[in-house]
């Protein structure tokens, strides 16, 4: 990361803005589910954006489990900034996960003043793209435009999305309006220190909201290890509600 790098503020104004907006009939030629999918979470006529700007409060499991608030960026081709503040025993740790100029890293500092955790390299960027990817399901029109999508039986169905070289099958539990009531991935990382590897990476969809004609996931409960034993003890760490929303 270099002092060129982009801020939250400048990611988001970067930004360009789109004049083409969602028409149901044009994706007819999809599976019957990722229909279903995208007419619930986009209204018709609504403009294809191609970044989200997220406000959101949560718990974020650390050594305990803490309050965060946080605002996020994502902006398809251009990266995504994850800023925020938690507070270990009172102190307030600030800092941001990003995704910018193709390259992932971590910036944890306690009073903003005193670094605790400071990662970039190759497992950091790779990770990194592999959670904006996965966090387009804030982002439904970066679905409709680039995802490749395919039905896995009548409650499933997988939309593959590519970046930088990285691809994931992104697979979605839908109630029978097309809202998402779980979803999936494999995901690189090593959780608890393990050797990296490509790990099943998800969550629960609790609540939803409509934000500029996006109706998107507002309550989540996520983590590594979903769908398996180990979720609940290991793998679940991040808890988020989403306050608001802006698209362009």
């Amino acid at each position: 990361m270099t002092n060129k790098d982009p801020s939250l503020k400048q990611l988001w104004q970067q930004a360009l803005p789109t004049e083409k907006v969602f028409q149901p009939e044009d994706c007819g030629h999809l599976p019957e589910l990722a229909q279903r999918y995208l007419h619930h979470a986009i209204a018709p006529g609504t403009r294809l954006a191609s970044a989200v700007r997220l406000r959101m409060h949560g718990d974020i499991k650390l050594k305990g489990w803490q309050p965060f608030r946080a605002e996020e960026v994502i902006s398809w081709g251009q990266g995504m900034i994850w800023q925020a503040t938690t507070w270990v025993k009172g102190i307030p740790l600030s800092g941001w996960d990003r995704l910018v100029n193709g390259e992932g890293g971590m910036r944890w500092k306690l009073l903003g003043l005193l670094p605790v955790v400071q990662e970039e390299g190759p497992n950091v960027t790779r990770s990194a793209i592999g959670r904006m990817l996965g966090e387009c399901i804030w982002l439904p029109s970066v679905l409709y435009q680039q995802a490749q999508w395919t039905t896995v039986d009548d409650m499933h169905v997988q939309a593959a999305l590519s970046y930088s070289g990285e691809t994931i099958q992104l697979n979605f539990i839908l109630n029978p309006t097309g809202r998402v009531d779980q979803f999936r991935f494999q995901r690189w990382g090593n959780p608890k220190g393990a050797e990296h590897s490509y790990v099943t990476f998800g969550g629960y969809v609790d609540g939803e909201g409509i934000f500029g004609g996006y109706t998107i996931p507002t309550q989540i409960r996520g983590g590594w290890y979903f769908g398996s034993k180990r979720f609940e003890p290991e793998g679940d760490f991040f808890h988020a509600t989403i306050d608001g929303a802006m698209y362009r």
